[in-house]
Formats: structure tokens, C-alpha cells, sequence
């Protein structure tokens, strides 16, 4: 068991408030509201905006050359490539990149990505990847769940591209190096006695991704 699973262990409750969202379900079997996947689209691209800052924090935060690099390259992958691929989809759903750039931040977008970045300048590179954790792993999970359950039918499912993308070997793979630099920087950084912190940290940043689930049905 690495530390992802053991955090998800911990905090099981809270891993499952987001991972099963409604929203999460209603993608999975179609039913969830255009409107409702819109305004998360919109949403996720102000949000990632926020994450390259994180990634950026996180090369500032770093300690060794391998830290730094590893923080370099997913501030590459946002912003050379999973912002472009962002927009391209919003465009498929009819949002152009002038509406996404004058979109103000929801509350639950502030809420989530400022606790993440607030990890990472209060706490040191642990914290701030355990707080980054359960989106970018949570979101291959997900991904990879939904496209087993959907089966062939995937190819004329309404949500089939953003499916496709979270649970494609690109992506996935992006999941399994998250969770190999986290294993990592838990080996040096982390005591027993450090664990609940992390978990307790890792609860909430799971409850934040829920509340950002919510906002798009609620919106």
C-alpha cells in the first residue's frame, strides 16, 4: 500500500463524497445536464490556471533537482498541453476562449485551489502534493471507472471525450507518476506521527472536489 491508499484509507468518507458525486454518476450514466457540464468546463479551465500556479509554488518549494523537475514538467503539462486540449473541448460544447477568459472564479473554484496553494506556501512540498493529489489522481480513477462501466458504448456516450481523456494511457500515466513523487517525498518527509495531518489535509482537499462537483449541478 502506498501513501495514496493509505490516505485514501483514512480518509474513505470523504474520498467517496467525491469519487461518487452525483455529478460523477450522472456523467457516467448520461443524464447529467448539459448545462451543468458547461459550467464546470468553464469552471476547470479558471481552475487549471490556478494549478500551474501551484506547480510553479511547487518548483520554488523544492529542495533538489529532481523535485524541480518534476515540478517543471507538470507546469509543462498545463500549460503546453492540457490547457489547449481544455479549450478545444469547451469549443466542442460551444464556449469560446473569449467566454472562458471573462468567466469570474465560482466560490467552490476559489475555495479548492487557494487551499492548495495555501498547503504549499504554509507547509512544504508534502503537504502541497498530498493537497494536489486528490484531483489529479482522483480524476484518472474516476475516468478509468466510468469507461469500464460504459463498456463499447463509450463511442456514442454524450461526456465520451472527457471520459476518453482521464481514462487514456497519457493520463493515466500522469496518475501513476503523482503517486510515485508523492510515495517519494513521503519516504523522506513524512513520520507516523506526521500521517493524521496529512490525512486530515487529504479529507479536506477530497471535500473541496466534491463542493466543486456541486457546483456544477447547482449552478
Amino acid at each position: 500500500m502506498d501513501i495514496f491508499d493509505r490516505l485514501k484509507a483514512a480518509a474513505a468518507a470523504d474520498w467517496a463524497s467525491y469519487v461518487e458525486h452525483d455529478f460523477v454518476r450522472q456523467m457516467g450514466d448520461g443524464s447529467l445536464p448539459q448545462a451543468a457540464f458547461r459550467t464546470y468546463l468553464v469552471q476547470d479551465y479558471l481552475f487549471l490556471i490556478q494549478f500551474a500556479r501551484a506547480y510553479a509554488l511547487a518548483a520554488y518549494k523544492s529542495r533538489n533537482l529532481a523535485d524541480m523537475r518534476a515540478a517543471k514538467a507538470g507546469l509543462s503539462a498545463i500549460l503546453d498541453l492540457e490547457m489547449d486540449l481544455h479549450v478545444r473541448l469547451c469549443g466542442r460544447w460551444g464556449l469560446s476562449p473569449e467566454h472562458l477568459e471573462a468567466a469570474p472564479e465560482h466560490q467552490a473554484t476559489v475555495a479548492y485551489t487557494r487551499f492548495v496553494l495555501d498547503c504549499g506556501v504554509s507547509g512544504d512540498l508534502l503537504d502541497l502534493h498530498v493537497a494536489l493529489s486528490p484531483c489529479i489522481v482522483g480524476y484518472a480513477e474516476i475516468g478509468a471507472r466510468l469507461a469500464r462501466e460504459i463498456g463499447p458504448a463509450l463511442d456514442d456516450h454524450p461526456y465520451r471525450d472527457w471520459i476518453g481523456e482521464y481514462a487514456g494511457e497519457p493520463y493515466q500515466q500522469v496518475a501513476r507518476d503523482a503517486r510515485r513523487h508523492l510515495d517519494a517525498l513521503a519516504a523522506r518527509a513524512m513520520t507516523e506521527a506526521r500521517f493524521s495531518e496529512l490525512a486530515a489535509l487529504f479529507g479536506q482537499a477530497s471535500r473541496l472536489e466534491a463542493d466543486f462537483w456541486q457546483m456544477g449541478l447547482t449552478a
